[in-house]
């Protein structure tokens, strides 16, 4: 059986939360008139996955989610938490103390509009069908989606890669630097990731850095002016139909006293893409050659919106145009809002975008913010 709900958000990360929050502020009621759906086991989106050593003195800034503060969830002394434990732990209590009653574990398998006799996916209806295992089928006229980009890392195909007799793995699989004792890794990328993972690896074995552009290193902290210039950036493909680029390329990399002490030990000595990949270690194209046990691919993520692809959001710049104020609304199909792509692909940005969301779509569906 189907069950019928004004909008479904999609995911309970940041941006999901966001949304609901901002869903019921509204005066819609969750299970009622929407419905979060979430495929992890419990709370904390991606936080909960993310390796050991990320705690929150190396973590990029965790911003507050609407209503309730990071900070009043921390325990005195725990400056130094993992992560994946702290953040969650907040993620729990705002789910609690909003009641906005997250259903898990609920996997998407595809979202489509149905034809009149509901055999098949086809054309534009009234009302997408939300396919899930855990939840059945759901019937909405709104969507929210809220996925982000954990579920979809991204590893480039190159020569030789399938003939290599060592372990290649993505920053998504990482735990921890002291399995790779007494191999040398060769690590691939140029974000932030790339950076902490390279520190903490080349402090327990030996590691050839590589990426495809120089890195630009910057001393100043990063300015308001900045990140403004890197959404801009961002948003202003998306609103062209291109996919998100990359904010490292507008913002550069913080050199913070980590990264110093790094750069001291002679670890930050960047190599350009290699040519290919042999079994015993990677070659250039001047012939020179690298021995390695390990390939560590920190080379970012993908928006994972596989379940969308049978309403053919994406145009022939193979992204999705959007629209609306801060660039949310999939322009094709209004009833479709995407949180936590292109610009609001970031703590803040997941915020701000939540809340354009939900006022955005509940306008568009006729929603009376009055309800209650």
């Amino acid at each position: 059986m189907a069950t019928d709900f004004d909008i479904v958000v999609i995911g309970a990360g940041q941006a999901g939360l966001s949304a609901g929050y901002h869903l019921r502020r509204l005066g819609l009621a969750p299970e009622r008139d929407f419905l979060i759906v979430d495929h992890a086991p419990g709370p904390g989106g991606a936080w909960q996955f993310r390796w050991p050593s990320l705690t929150l003195t190396t973590v990029n800034r965790v911003h507050d989610l609407p209503g309730m503060s990071f900070a009043e969830t921390l325990a005195p002394g725990s400056e130094s938490a993992p992560a994946a434990t702290a953040v969650p732990h907040y993620y729990e209590l705002y789910e609690k103390r909003f009641d906005l009653r997250v259903q898990r574990q609920v996997s998407v398998n595809v979202v489509c509009d149905r034809t009149a006799d509901g055999q098949s996916c086809a054309g534009r209806g009234e009302v997408l069908h939300v396919e899930t295992e855990g939840a059945g089928t759901l019937r909405t006229r709104g969507l929210i989606n809220g996925t982000g980009t954990w579920e979809h890392p991204f590893m480039p195909r190159y020569p030789g890669a399938d003939t290599f007799a060592g372990r290649q793995l993505h920053t998504r699989d990482y735990r921890t630097a002291a399995e790779f004792a007494g191999k040398h890794v060769v690590i691939v990328g140029g974000g932030i990731s790339a950076v902490q993972l390279l520190d903490e690896i080349s402090q327990v074995t030996s590691t050839t850095w590589v990426t495809r552009s120089e890195p630009v290193f910057r001393s100043e902290p990063f300015a308001q002016e900045d990140g403004r210039a890197a959404v801009a950036m961002v948003e202003d493909r998306v609103r062209r139909g291109l996919p998100p680029g990359s904010v490292v390329s507008v913002t550069g990399l913080r050199l913070d006293e980590r990264l110093r002490a790094a750069r001291d030990r002679g670890v930050l000595r960047r190599q350009p893409m290699f040519e290919r990949i042999e079994p015993a270690g990677v070659r250039w194209a001047d012939g020179s050659f690298q021995p390695a046990d390990v390939i560590l691919w920190a080379t970012g993520f993908r928006s994972s919106l596989d379940h969308l692809a049978p309403l053919r959001l994406r145009g022939p710049g193979g992204g999705i145009t959007m629209t609306g104020r801060l660039a949310t609304q999939v322009a094709v199909d209004p009833r479709i809002h995407l949180i936590g792509y292109g610009p609001s692909a970031s703590t803040i940005g997941a915020n701000r975008a939540g809340r354009a969301a939900a006022a955005e779509l509940t306008g568009y569906l006729g929603i009376s913010p009055d309800r209650r």
